[in-house]
């Protein structure tokens, strides 16, 4: 593993020196960049006596186990803030995991191997060090203290995490789940941008106990009260609105949909007695079905976009219940593939496929015989507008049309439901009537809360809906 050290630098001439000697001697292979922000204590000449060129090539220094280490400088005549030197690193960062280090010493390298433990393990994606949690740790200030943990309580609140140092320095990310946020913060809240961001992207956050020696502000620190209100504010604004780098319109969608936990615990109910040991999920998406297969002891998600099979790969590299495979049901299926599930779910695929028929048989003939087909498509073709437009549909399906398909393909219907009455007349309204292309993110949510009104439709079915459900099995072959 390579590890990228970005450290921001700004009046630290009595500390720049010692540290970066101290980060040379972790024992990892590094680039280090280091950013001068406009310093004016002649930090920028210490750095030069170090050998440094400012934008130039690396300084390349050997640490005591061999480690190999390549040291960068980049420098500022106006001073920006940490959070523009972070912004900058993370754009230039080569390494597979990026750290950010302070340059003051009130944080030791030699603790690297504890904070990216969890990464290198593959239960993470994101680390935070914590200063409060029972380690050494200097005493200083009270109120600092007070402040530090009201930031993160409030932090917390929005974000649903329960970090114990939201506004710890040491935090370590993945390059590419920190690098596919956008941040906009140049100064010191970064530290509550990138906390709701990185929660907001759904990664894997662990939390591990660091020593800490602060500083006095005698002795340099610079953070104040200014920098509070500035993190107060950033917690709200990213808290309140959800700024992540924009990804393709079907990831957005789906990672939109991510918080409806109750819904789709909900639908899951309506075929987990269909459900068998061995799954094909065709058309996985970020995992929303997924995460419901709990019955399941072999799971193939498998999708044809490349950034769903990503986030899928990284959300589920710890179970081993679940491979993640590319798969175009448009085209035949692995050889392997044929009669080998007792279930093969899918969910808001047909409607995509021109050819939603030959999927269909394609399907049939990955199930055992007995094996169950679930498929969840659109309903009523009234109700096509610009959202499926948008969504790519090219068809909503009556009750008809899904079960002749079914059965053409030598399957044998065993339910039929149609789901979400209520779901259906929101449709109408934001497709037809107001011709959205996209549907706003609380009308989403509104779908969780409104899960035991669905309860509820559920014990008077009438053959209309935002969705229908259908199960079809494969008969047993006759002797």
């Amino acid at each position: 593993m390579k590890l990228t050290v970005i450290v921001p630098v700004y009046n630290e001439r009595p500390t720049v020196a010692e540290l970066l000697r101290r980060v040379c001697a972790a024992p990892f292979d590094k680039e280090i960049l280091v950013f001068d922000d406009a310093s004016t204590d002649g930090t920028l000449e210490e750095l030069r006596d170090m050998g440094l060129i400012p934008g130039g090539g690396p300084l390349r220094v050997d640490g005591p186990d061999g480690q190999h280490n390549e040291i960068f400088l980049f420098t500022r005549r106006v001073n920006k803030g940490k959070g523009a030197a972070v912004r900058d690193g993370i754009a230039r960062a080569t390494g597979d995991v990026v750290l950010i280090q302070d340059a003051d010493l009130e944080y030791d390298p030699g603790e690297y191997a504890t904070l990216l433990q969890p990464i290198l393990d593959g239960r993470a994606d994101a680390v935070y060090g914590s200063r409060f949690t029972g380690t050494p740790r200097r005493v200083l200030l009270f109120w600092h203290a007070v402040g530090n943990h009201f930031l993160t309580f409030l932090s917390n609140m929005f974000t649903n995490l329960n970090l114990t140092d939201m506004e710890t320095c040491y935090k370590a990310f993945r390059t590419d789940v920190v690098r596919g946020l956008r941040l906009r913060s140049n100064r010191f809240g970064i530290e509550p941008e990138l906390t709701a961001k990185v929660a907001q992207s759904g990664a894997r956050i662990f939390e591990v106990s660091i020593s800490y020696s602060g500083r006095s502000y005698l002795e340099g620190k610079k953070i104040g009260w200014q920098d509070g209100v500035a993190a107060l504010w950033t917690i709200l604004r990213y808290g309140l609105v959800r700024d992540l780098r924009r990804p393709r319109p079907k990831t957005r969608i789906l990672e939109r949909l991510q918080p409806l936990r109750r819904y789709y615990a909900w639908l899951y109910e309506h075929f987990v007695p269909f459900v068998g040991h061995v799954v094909l999920e065709v058309g996985a998406g970020v995992g929303n079905m997924t995460r419901q297969l709990r019955h399941a002891r072999e799971i193939i998600a498998t999708d044809v976009d490349r950034e769903c099979l990503r986030m899928l790969r990284r959300q589920f590299l710890n179970d081993h219940r679940v491979c993640v495979e590319e798969f175009d049901v448009s085209l035949d299926p692995p050889a392997g593939w044929r009669g080998r599930f007792e279930t093969v779910l899918c969910c808001n695929v047909l409607e995509h496929l021109l050819d939603d028929a030959a999927a269909v048989r394609r399907l049939a003939e990955t199930l055992r015989e007995g094996g169950y087909l679930i498929v969840l498509v659109p309903g009523m073709p009234s109700l096509f507008g610009e959202l499926d437009r948008a969504l790519g549909h090219q068809r909503r399906y009556s009750e008809k049309e899904v079960t002749e398909k079914l059965a053409a393909a030598g399957l044998k219907i065993e339910k039929i439901q149609w789901l979400n009455r209520i779901g259906a007349l929101a449709w109408w309204v934001n497709s037809r009537l107001l011709r959205r292309r996209r549907f706003p993110f609380w009308q989403a949510r509104v779908n969780d809360w409104l899960v035991p009104w669905l309860r509820l439709e559920d014990r008077r079915p009438l053959p209309w809906g935002l969705s229908l459900l259908v199960v079809a099995r494969r008969p047993l072959a006759t002797s």
